[in-house]
């Protein structure tokens, strides 16, 4: 395990410091700065490598939580990131963007805070791309099969480099302008910056994976086709269509769905030229909705400049911290 100790000796949750509200409502940057390699292995040391790790059933990609906790406590940053990516693709994008039930699950969480789980994750993978240890594992040899994924989200893209892997030839096909699905136009930049994404993206390109963008399939080929040249098609569209509130007002101006606003943002963000753009900017803005697609219409608004926002939620407020009353887990 991880420092013996170390929940004993270390009983509160230590996390990078978020930048000034003032500061951060100007640009699109990222809400916190970078962590320190000593509060890091700190709360990895807090990891008690648990008789039954609840963190690792409560991470949907089943993680192996305790050990790369262990491995950074003990400075062994390379292994770590070996171990993160034996279960996971993409820890860039998870570690930024998961709701984290791995911490909602973690043991210590019965009497301290959890282990910053999510905060140890992004640093591994932020430490392997700076000392380049992420590299391309292209296949030793090809089957000869062929593989179409549709849809280039994270469940496309992931789908699609282990299919690469295994030496089948593959094609990500999407239907926008550019790779990444909800990752490039759903998720504002001050949550995960774009760049991110185009470091994995080049790896796989390295690796074989080929990227078709701008190509709709039903429109500019049809599922027929798609079956007649490929051996396989994964389909990992995601879901696109919104869900509407049908009550009175809803036909109004100014009365938009959010991905409608943040697909428009985020392409105006990346220096696209965006023609009537919905924009925040010197209006009072309400945003239907607590989620954490409503939290990313919130950032944005303010970024864009609103007056004001005002957040509509159906359920209640939640509390800062555990109540007495909402045992672990």
């Amino acid at each position: 395990m991880a420092d013996p100790k170390g929940f004993l000796k270390v009983t509160e949750r230590e996390l990078p410091p978020r930048r000034p509200v003032p500061v951060r409502i100007l640009d699109w940057k990222e809400v916190y700065e970078p962590g320190d390699s000593a509060v890091l292995r700190r709360q990895a040391g807090r990891c008690m490598d648990c008789g039954v790790p609840f963190c690792h059933k409560g991470c949907p990609l089943g993680n192996l939580i305790p050990e790369w906790n262990d491995l950074m406590w003990r400075g062994q940053a390379r292994s770590a990131s070996e171990r993160l990516h034996a279960t996971n693709n993409f820890p860039e994008f998870t570690g930024r963007l998961c709701p984290a039930p791995c911490e909602s699950s973690c043991v210590l969480g019965i009497n301290q805070p959890a282990v910053t789980i999510k905060q140890v994750e992004v640093s591994i993978i932020e430490e392997a791309f700076a000392r380049g240890w992420v590299e391309p594992e292209p296949p030793e040899r090809l089957t000869g099969k062929t593989v179409a994924v549709v849809g280039s989200g994270p469940a496309g893209l992931a789908a699609a480099q282990q299919l690469t892997r295994a030496g089948h030839t593959v094609a990500v096909f999407e239907r926008d302008d550019r790779i990444g699905g909800l990752l490039r136009y759903g998720i504002p930049d001050f949550k995960m910056e774009k760049r991110h994404l185009e470091y994995r993206l080049r790896q796989m390109q390295d690796e074989g994976t080929r990227f078709r963008a701008g190509v709709e399939i039903g429109r500019d080929i049809t599922w027929d086709q798609l079956r007649e040249r490929y051996d396989a098609v994964v389909i990992a569209t995601g879901a696109t269509v919104p869900r509407d509130l049908p009550i009175p007002g809803r036909d109004l101006a100014g009365v938009h769905f959010a991905m409608e606003y943040l697909v428009e943002s985020n392409k105006a963000v990346a220096g696209d030229q965006v023609p009537h753009q919905i924009s925040a900017a010197g209006k009072h803005v309400v945003v239907i909705g607590g989620g954490d697609t409503g939290a990313d219409c919130i950032g944005t608004a303010h970024r864009q400049g609103a007056l004001s926002v005002t957040n509509l939620a159906i359920g209640k407020q939640p509390p800062a911290e555990r109540p007495d009353t909402h045992p672990w887990p």
